[in-house]
Parts: structure tokens; sequence; C-alpha cells
């Protein structure tokens, strides 16, 4: 089965979606993002997509409820790379991505992260 390679990087984990994403795939990321976060307790997750050139909108929800289940797990997740076409279609699709913060490129979605994960909440998400 396919898999898209988590790296762990100190207390952070690092996503790079080198393939176009079809529906399995996205769920199995996932599921394996989810269980990362809890082996590793990591508090950041960094996902570079600057590689899809293309987004639907269960791709977008997935990427939402990324960051929700994230979030629970008490992790911050950015998503970096975005191309302006995959802003633009998510705009179209009204798909707003609650959760998830943006950063141009990977180097400064790290220093966000690095910004907002000492503000880490101890294992307790906030209302």
């Amino acid at each position: 089965m396919e898999r898209i390679p988590i790296l762990q990087m100190g207390e952070f984990l690092l996503v790079t979606i080198q393939v176009d994403m079809h529906d399995r795939l996205a769920m199995t990321l996932q599921e394996d993002l989810t269980s990362r976060i809890t082996d590793t307790q990591a508090h950041g997750v960094l996902i570079d997509i600057s590689s899809l050139e293309i987004v639907d909108s269960f791709i977008g929800r997935i990427l939402a409820n990324i960051a929700k289940m994230s979030r629970i797990l008490d992790a911050q997740t950015i998503v970096v790379g975005m191309q302006p076409a995959v802003a633009i279609t998510l705009v179209e699709l009204g798909l707003s991505l609650t959760g998830i913060r943006t950063a141009l490129n990977v180097e400064k979605g790290m220093a966000l992260l690095r910004a907002t994960a000492g503000g880490s909440t101890n294992g307790y998400t906030q209302p």
C-alpha cells in the first residue's frame, strides 16, 4: 500500500506530499499521522503541499480534519507551499480550513511552529 513518509524533526513531524493525493492515500495519511503524533508526542506537524497542483473538497476536508485531530493531540498544524491555484480552488469550494495555519514555505512554517509550539497546553485543549 502506498504511504506518505512522516519524518520526525525533534518535537515536530514533517510530511512532504510528493504524489497526487487520492482519497485512500489521504485517509491513510490521516491515520498514520495521528498515530505518529501520539507515538512521538510531537508538538507540531508541518505539511508541505507544494507538489499538489489540485485539491478537491475531500482532500481539503482531510487536511482540516488532520489539523483538528492534531490539536486534540496537543500538536499545532502548519500547511506550507500552497500553490495559488490550490488556494483559489479551496476558496471557490467554500472550504475555510478552520484550524489550519499556513506559511509560504518550509522555512517560514518551521519558524511558525517553533513560535507556537512554545505555547503548548501540555495535554489540555482550549475551549
